[in-house]
């Protein structure tokens, strides 16, 4: 067979990963080469306010171990993974990460605190930069910049060590960074930039290589979540429409309290950290029929994303009915609005030097209202207590020379109350108000995404990710879609992404069909057709006449592709001495496009190909057949010398172009 196995190759797809002449392999052997590569699958969930990782054995595939308990821990706040928060020392160095790193931060003595760089959130940066590159900066809380790649490398790296280290310590030999696939999840709507930034960034923390590409895969959150929803048994859920007692409460306990049972219940039986993924279809499916649409809503601390999904029997295999969509409607939106409310109490002046001047302290004061925030519900009457740190209202009486009673006395914000134990205390309303643009946010875009026509009879809502443990989102969602769909939350919703992940990289073949969620293609030069072309684009070349800038769409928006499936071209280099072709490619949210200067198209990427090493001396026209895959989380790119069949190193780049 060809010189470069894939890992769709084993799954019975045609092999289309870029072309990395890594391992040959004999015809006859060659699925078994690919299979025995790996011997553990670990996933990474990347997320923005929190991170972790779980794994699970190639050869035992229904056992999905969670990572290690870590050390810290936040009042409230019980689960199995760590805040995304990086510590460098002034040297730059990296230090910690997770809650080891902001504890350290904490007891850092202000004076030498103001040195060390410390990061949290911030891979929504990736997100929002519109022109990502290998250069662009992050800001730490002192202010200084560093590189985004060596920061998201450093957390990457960090994660990478630790799963190894967990797993020799179990196996009791030292476990090989080759002897892992890994798997990073980032957030459906991420442009191609963000996907490829991720990737860079896991190579230079060493756990891939461009040599060896299919060792990391991409993995998409929601359609992770998606898997793993696949997979649950009725106790592992809460079916928020549900009238029947579920898991032996009664519906008239409110979802709360549900919520605790369910996880004392999910604690009881689960002392260890392994879950065990039955290999049947779950309950729910056998309620779901071939050509069934569900819709996965992932809802984070970052982004808001989510996808539509139909079922395909027998194998349970899933197509993607409607390109992913969502926005920055994550919990962080929670966080934005009650730093809003401080701004209008003690003044954004006030606010804004704080931060600056006792960042350690700021810090505190929002670990203080993400437990308050937790404990946010729609039916709650009693108020919620933030501790206001000393330092806070020190610095604030050196600020303004008055107290921060007097602040809240004269701010009117009557629902904000200054408690004399050195808190504020805020009404459930009040609180109630932080969620509500965020909320309804999602609700709005919920409503717009089930107004389209490819989203009609939805059997299922499920909503998953770590801001679905909000009651108030929960009822948001229940009270506007429970009408038209079940809706239905997985019991350890912070983990799904996390177990979904996993199964993904244990088969990446079972989403047999996904959207494209822009148009791509390439300038060409095509005859010029009177009365068709616009005369400005005509260009006459060696008596020729040529129309420019005609859009060639390899694919369009919306439109579904199989995983596998190829767009192929042909090229040819303009003369026979050329060793490089460089083509852009362009990207449009429109479905029709013609010209590549139409208004909204963008250039958003090249295709590189290398002709150095291929015999130049054959024909006097060469032609080199592209084949590019718009199928998989990423888009990938492969090619041939037509004349010699020989493989052509081919580089599809959408961030250094």
């Amino acid at each position: 067979t060809s010189a470069y196995s894939s890992p769709a190759k084993s799954l019975g797809d045609p092999g289309i990963t870029p072309l990395s002449p890594s391992h040959i392999v004999k015809d006859s052997d060659a699925d078994d080469a690919v299979e025995q590569l790996f011997l553990v699958v670990v996933a990474i969930d990347f997320g923005t306010t929190s991170s972790g990782y779980a794994y699970s054995f190639t050869k035992e595939p229904e056992c999905i171990h969670v990572m290690r308990r870590w050390e810290g821990g936040d009042p409230g706040v019980s689960n199995q993974k760590t805040p995304t928060t990086i510590l460098l020392t002034p040297e730059r160095k990296f230090h910690s990460f997770g809650y080891a790193a902001r504890d350290f931060y904490h007891d850092l003595d202000p004076t030498e605190s103001k040195h060390w760089l410390y990061f949290e959130k911030f891979k929504m940066k990736l997100h929002t930069t519109g022109n990502l590159t290998m250069e662009t900066d992050l800001t730490a809380a002192n202010g200084k910049k560093v590189k985004a790649l060596e920061i998201f490398a450093y957390a990457l790296q960090f994660f990478k060590e630790q799963a190894l280290k967990e797993l020799s310590d179990q196996g009791g030999s030292d476990f090989e960074n080759t002897e892992v696939r890994w798997v990073i999840t980032v957030p459906a709507i991420w442009k191609q930039p963000a996907k490829q930034f991720m990737r860079q960034a896991a190579y230079k923390a060493g756990m891939a290589s461009p040599e060896n590409p299919e060792q990391l895969i991409i993995a998409l959150e929601p359609e992770a979540a998606s898997i793993y929803c696949r997979k649950l048994r009725l106790h592992q859920m809460i079916d928020l429409s549900s009238r029947a007692p579920v898991n032996g409460y009664s519906p008239s306990d409110t979802i709360g309290t549900g919520f605790t049972q369910g996880k004392e219940h999910v604690r009881r039986n689960r002392q260890s950290r392994t879950f065990m993924v039955e290999n049947v279809i779950g309950e729910i499916w056998s309620e779901l029929e071939e050509g069934d649409r569900y819709i996965v809503v992932d809802s984070g601390g970052g982004t808001v994303d989510m996808t539509v999904h139909q079922i395909r029997l027998p194998e349970g295999h899933l197509k993607e009915l409607y390109k992913a969509t969502g926005g920055p409607y994550g919990s962080l939106g929670v966080d934005y609005e009650f730093e809003k409310l401080l701004c209008k109490i003690f003044g954004e002046d006030f606010i804004e030097q704080f931060k600056i001047k006792r960042p350690a302290a700021w810090v505190d004061l929002m670990i203080a209202f993400e437990s308050r925030k937790r404990a946010a519900a729609p039916d709650r009457t009693n108020p919620l207590n933030i501790t206001l740190p000393f330092s806070f209202i020190d610095y604030y009486k050196k600020f303004r020379g008055h107290s921060v009673e007097h602040a809240l006395r004269k701010s009117n914000v009557d629902f904000v109350k200054w408690s004399s134990q050195g808190m504020l205390r805020m009404s459930p309303d009040a609180m109630n108000a932080l969620f509500k643009p965020t909320i309804d946010q999602i609700i709005q875009h919920l409503s717009e995404v089930f107004d389209k026509p490819e989203v009609t009879n939805v059997k299922f809502l499920f909503l998953v990710g770590g801001f679905a443990e909000s009651p108030l989102l929960q009822q948001a969602v229940q009270s506007a879609f429970g009408s038209r769909c079940r809706v239905i939350i997985p019991q350890d919703v912070g983990l799904t992404i996390l177990k979904g992940a996993v199964l993904f990289g244990l088969d990446p073949a079972v989403i047999k069909v996904r959207r494209s969620p822009l148009t791509y293609g390439v300038g060409v030069l095509n005859r010029f057709v009177e009365g068709k072309h616009p005369p400005e684009k005509l260009l006459i070349k060696d008596g020729t006449r040529w129309c420019t800038d005609v859009f060639d769409k390899f694919i369009s928006a919306d439109q579904s592709v199989a995983l596998g499936e190829t767009v192929t071209r042909s090229y040819t280099p303009a003369k026979p001495s050329q060793l490089v072709i460089v083509i852009n490619i362009y990207s449009s949210e429109q479905d029709s496009v013609s010209f590549i200067t139409e208004p909204g198209v963008k250039k958003c990427g090249t295709l590189r190909l290398d002709l150095t090493g291929t015999d130049a001396s054959v024909p006097n026209r060469r032609e080199i057949k592209t084949l590019m895959q718009f199928g998989d989380t990423e888009i990938k790119a492969m090619a041939v010398d037509v004349a010699t069949s020989k493989s052509v190193k081919v580089g599809i780049d959408f961030l250094n172009y």
